[in-house]
């Protein structure tokens, strides 16, 4: 069941949300471009348009913005179209699974941009969270175009294919800068097509990106879940080994299915706050 939501004077509201919590989806790990104020607001560049979102209890409350452009970016952005009860009834099957779940219910897996997902989970390798949205913003800040509302949106891959070594070194991305180059450059010429991968057969869709340098399995995945939303996929970087390890040292349970992405989010972010757990 999809939420209700309705326009306000210069805000939509939002409600009959469901499990929802902008601070666990926002914060989980799956998007670097959001900023918090200290007054709880959230702001964010999505498809050039800035978002300006706030959540009190159960509604949410988007300012500035008009009904067309909340159908046409918040609304699929956010994914408030999908079945996330549903999911749940499927995946908690598995009682394993629960003590994560139940530790930030409010997860969903964004809709990202293809795209800018490939580009900010390259960057985000070897790297930590705040260093990733800080080099994420200035390269929007110095090479992408004005966003509607403020801010920049993300900048082209034509941008990455030409950028030279001086353009390059304000972001200070280090050894990230020839995988973003090679990135741009494989896009630009049709080695990678972007377009394609979403009906692609998730090993092929995985193999298919891997075709740029420095992506590899882990990054491969994350892009499939968080930019094509292949909730199928499933992420394993060296934390998510140690929780699957130790939570599911026989395998993944077959309940998990065709949303094993969900569960991983919910393991991943449990396992990022409870490291006592599984070192």
């Amino acid at each position: 069941m999809s939420p209700i939501y309705r326009a306000e004077k210069d805000r939509i509201v939002v409600e009959q949300l469901g499990p929802f919590s902008l601070d666990e989806i926002l914060d989980c790990g799956q998007c670097f471009r959001w900023k918090k104020t200290p007054d709880g607001l959230w702001e964010g560049v999505v498809q050039g348009v800035l978002l300006r979102v706030r959540q009190q209890q159960d509604r949410l409350l988007f300012y500035g913005l008009d009904g067309q452009t909340f159908l046409q970016v918040a609304f699929p952005y956010f994914d408030f179209g999908t079945d996330y009860a549903a999911i749940n009834r499927q995946i908690l099957k598995d009682p394993v699974l629960r003590p994560a779940r139940d530790y930030a219910p409010g997860i969903r897996i964004l809709r990202q941009d293809p795209f800018e997902c490939l580009c900010t989970f390259i960057i985000s390798q070897n790297n930590n969270i705040p260093r990733i949205c800080g080099i994420v913003d200035r390269l929007c800040t110095l090479y992408g175009a004005p966003a509607k509302g403020g801010g920049h949106a993300f900048p082209t891959p034509e941008v990455f294919a030409t950028m030279t070594e001086e353009q390059f070194a304000p972001l200070r991305c280090g050894f990230r800068q020839k995988y973003l180059r090679d990135m741009g450059r494989k896009l630009c010429d049709g080695t990678v097509q972007l377009a394609a991968v979403q009906a692609l057969p998730l090993p092929e869709a995985r193999e298919h990106l891997m075709q740029i340098m420095g992506v590899g399995p882990k990054v491969a995945d994350c892009v499939l879940l968080f930019g094509f939303h292949r909730l199928e996929a499933f992420p394993m970087d060296v934390w998510m080994k140690r929780a699957v390890a130790r939570l599911y040292p026989d395998g993944l349970p077959k309940v998990f299915g065709p949303y094993a992405g969900v569960a991983q989010q919910y393991i991943f972010h449990y396992a990022r706050h409870h490291k006592e757990l599984f070192l």
